[in-house]
C-alpha cells in the first residue's frame, strides 16, 4: 500500500487501513454499477479522530478513488486536510446528519440506482417478504419521506429520526441508504439491499401475482440473518471475497 508520502505520512495506521477499506467500497460500487456518476458518496468516520470524516473527492468518479485522494472533513463537510481536491459539502448533509447522531454509524453509503429508485417511488416500498434475500431486511428497514434535495441542514434530524435504530433506510422518491460498524457491514447491507430491489422490479415485471413468505416464517429467517451474517463470521468472509475480487481486477484502490 503506498498512499502519498507527502500528504498522508502522519495518518495513523487506522486511518490508512479505513482509506483503504473506503475507497474499496467506492470501487466495489462501480463494478456492481451503484454508481451515478459523480454523485452520491460513501463516508467513513475517522478512527481515533472526533467529528473528522473521509469523503471522495467531488469530480472524480467512484472508479478512480484511491485510497490517498480521500479527504478528510469535519462534521459540517469542510476540508480539514491539504488535499487539493474540492468536496461536495452539500452531499454530506445525509451522512453528516446519521454520523452526528448515531456513533455505531461510522460508515455510510448512499445510492440513486435504477432498482433503488423505482422501489423507493412505491408506495409500499420494499417487499421484505417477497424472497430469501429480501427477508434479511424485514422489520429491519425504515422509510424518509422526500423534502426536495438534501441542501437543508434542519432536514437531518428528521434522517435520523427516520433512520431510528435500524441500519438500511428508503430515502422515498430518491434512493437508499444504508450504514454499518464497519466497512463490511454497510456495504453487506447495501449489496443485498439493491439486490432485493432488483428483485422485487423484476417480479412484478412479470404481471404475474406474488407470492409472500407467511411473516412467522419471514420473522424466523431475519433472526436467522442475524445470526449467520454477525454472529458466525459470514460477514468476513464476505468482505475478504469483495477485495479479493478488486485486486484481481485492480488492485490501485490501495494507492
Amino acid at each position: 500500500m503506498s498512499l502519498e508520502p507527502s500528504r498522508h505520512a502522519e495518518i495513523s495506521d487506522a486511518e490508512r487501513e479505513a482509506r483503504i477499506a473506503l475507497a474499496a467500497c467506492y470501487r466495489l460500487a462501480a463494478h456492481y454499477r451503484m454508481t451515478d456518476l459523480i454523485y452520491t458518496h460513501i463516508t467513513a468516520r475517522v478512527p481515533g479522530e472526533e467529528g473528522h470524516f473521509l469523503i471522495n473527492p467531488y469530480g472524480w468518479r467512484w472508479e478512480e478513488i484511491t485510497a490517498s485522494s480521500l479527504v478528510k472533513i469535519d462534521v459540517d463537510g469542510r476540508k480539514v486536510d491539504d488535499s487539493p481536491e474540492g468536496v461536495n459539502p452539500a452531499g454530506f448533509t445525509i451522512h453528516s446528519a446519521i454520523h452526528r447522531a448515531n456513533h455505531d454509524a461510522a460508515w455510510v453509503m448512499h445510492t440513486h440506482t435504477r432498482a433503488g429508485i423505482t422501489v423507493a417511488t412505491q408506495a409500499r416500498g420494499l417487499e421484505t417478504r417477497l424472497n430469501q434475500i429480501s427477508l434479511q431486511f424485514h422489520e429491519r428497514v425504515s422509510y424518509h419521506d422526500y423534502e426536495g434535495i438534501a441542501l437543508d441542514l434542519d432536514e437531518r434530524e428528521r434522517i435520523v429520526a427516520s433512520l431510528g435504530n435500524h441500519t438500511a433506510l428508503v430515502l422515498r422518491n430518491h434512493g437508499l441508504l444504508t450504514t454499518g460498524a464497519s466497512a463490511a457491514e454497510m456495504f453487506n447491507n447495501m449489496f443485498y439491499l439493491e439486490r432485493a430491489c432488483e428483485l422485487q422490479v423484476a417480479a412484478q415485471g412479470t404481471g404475474e401475482p406474488l407470492s409472500l413468505v407467511p411473516e412467522e416464517v419471514a420473522r424466523h429467517v431475519a433472526r436467522q440473518y442475524d445470526q449467520t451474517i454477525h454472529e458466525e463470521g459470514d460477514l468476513a468472509l464476505e468482505w475478504a471475497a469483495h477485495l479479493r475480487t478488486l485486486d484481481s481486477l485492480d488492485p490501485s484502490y490501495r494507492d
